[in-house]
């Protein structure tokens, strides 16, 4: 570790992308290579030195082998999704309920793996609250459980879809949704190349979600208590609103409220 200079990670880079890691995965790495050496220098008080790896880091970002992710703003029309719905609907004998599953990843801004994880014992009907167990998160991989509210804001109501799917419940699973979360996914890619939907990515559905969630009014803090960010800067990557929705907004405060009826 302490041999290690510029040119051995330079080499490394390369040879990581020659793998196939893209600039994001090659940036990763070489954030834990840094990572590892910081704490060697740190705890260890071996004598490395940063300055090798931050070198190595601009002479790879100028390479083009290491970069940051492109940010999507991609969001469903709502074409696009009476389309998606009318497809699945009219399957005769569909394996999983994906137009429930497509309104409920709006309505509650989850990931695909979480709303296939989630049980019937994380679900509280009394409270309109569910438990999310293992959100991902960077900081914390396992034990990052939140609790989150389902609300009726999105346009569909989180709470009416599960109680739907409880008229379906299968006992033999304690899921909510018991099925594959890949096989929605394959679902949903294969549905969108059918319908000639471009570019649309199940993922898509939780920056939709999040996105309405600020096209009802609700301040950051509020949104993250939904969307499980704790970095609020990054609900800026998943917010893409429409300006179609000032109208909406506008509207909504004109309107006289209950008092002056």
């Amino acid at each position: 570790m302490v041999d290690m200079d510029r040119e051995h990670l330079i080499r490394f880079g390369r040879d990581r992308a020659a793998q196939g890691a893209g600039p994001v995965t090659v940036s990763m790495d070489i954030g834990v290579i840094k990572l590892v050496i910081s704490h060697a220098a740190a705890v260890h008080g071996l004598r490395v030195s940063m300055e090798q790896v931050d070198l190595a880091r601009i002479a790879l970002k100028r390479l083009g082998l290491v970069g940051k992710s492109d940010e999507r703003n991609r969001r469903p029309t709502e074409y696009e999704l009476q389309k998606l719905f009318e497809h699945f609907d009219g399957l005769r004998q569909p394996s999983v309920p994906m137009s429930r599953v497509i309104r409920f990843a709006i309505a509650t801004a989850m990931r695909q793996e979480e709303i296939f994880r989630a049980t019937w014992d994380d679900y509280n009907p009394r409270t309109k609250m569910l438990l999310i167990r293992d959100r991902k998160d960077p900081r914390e991989k396992k034990g990052n459980h939140q609790r989150i509210p389902l609300l009726d804001i999105s346009g569909y109501d989180a709470v009416a879809l599960i109680e739907e799917q409880r008229a379906i419940r299968n006992n033999a699973d304690d899921r909510i949704f018991p099925h594959n979360h890949r096989s929605a996914g394959t679902a949903f890619t294969r549905a969108c190349a059918m319908l000639g939907i471009v570019d649309l990515h199940f993922h898509d559905l939780r920056h939709e979600g999040t996105s309405r969630l600020f096209e009802a009014e609700l301040q950051i803090q509020h949104a993250a208590l939904v969307t499980g960010h704790k970095d609020w800067k990054m609900l800026q990557r998943y917010t893409h609103l429409q300006p179609e929705s000032l109208h909406e907004i506008i509207a909504r405060r004109k309107s006289p409220s209950d008092d002056d009826d």
